[in-house]
């Protein structure tokens, strides 16, 4: 079975430095936010509630800058990353490393509102589509299978939609299928009941025009 491929999507959110005396530096904000309408990508997405619950479990999660693992931030599974679901979405706590290349291009830039943008990448496990027949169909992910990374962002590019429009695409077609086999049972329903009854009426006596 082919493995889902990543997505990548742009969040405009609350993305700041937490400074406490005697505790680490970190940078905090929501990676994704539930039940919130997407911009028009070809489509209208958005996240429910609970779509992270079992790829936490299983995904050994990365905090890059930009996209680029050259600068990672930090990683799950060394306790450097935090994630977390709430009623709003996805949390994200990262304990950045003290370097002067952080403290430069990653903390000051948010801290002056220079950053203010996360992009999350990620698979898909479930999702539904609606309002087909409309100009703009609406997806709403149900289940993430796997969640690579979570980047602040300086550039946010255009969201990745090539595998969610290729899914559109696949549910168009099962639909379009799916109405046409319909139809024809319909069709055959109705020869089938004109039959009968012109059995019926050659049984009773002969046609009636």
């Amino acid at each position: 079975m082919e493995k889902p491929k990543k997505e990548v999507r742009i969040l405009q959110t609350e993305l700041r430095v937490r400074r406490d005396e005697n505790n680490p530096v970190k940078i905090e904000g929501y990676a994704a936010v539930f039940d919130r309408d997407s911009e028009n990508m070809g489509f209208i997405e958005r996240i429910a509630p609970g779509a992270f619950k079992n790829a936490l479990k299983k995904s050994d999660v990365r905090a890059l800058f930009n996209h680029d693992s050259n600068i990672i931030l930090g990683r799950l599974s060394a306790g450097t990353l935090e994630l977390k679901e709430d009623k709003k979405g996805l949390f994200m706590s990262v304990t950045p490393p003290d370097t002067q290349l952080v403290r430069d291009m990653v903390l000051t830039p948010i801290e002056r509102g220079d950053i203010t943008q996360q992009s999350f990448g990620f698979n898909i496990k479930t999702d539904e589509w609606k309002n087909l027949d409309k100009d703009v169909p609406t997806r709403t992910i149900m289940e993430v299978n796997e969640l690579f990374d979570v980047s602040p962002v300086t550039f946010p590019a255009y969201p990745d939609t090539e595998v969610a429009l290729r899914s559109l695409d696949d549910i168009k077609k099962d639909a379009a299928i799916s109405a046409k086999d319909s139809a024809i049972r319909a069709m055959a329903k109705t020869r089938n009941m004109e039959c009968d009854i012109l059995i019926a009426e050659r049984t009773d006596g002969g046609l009636k025009r």
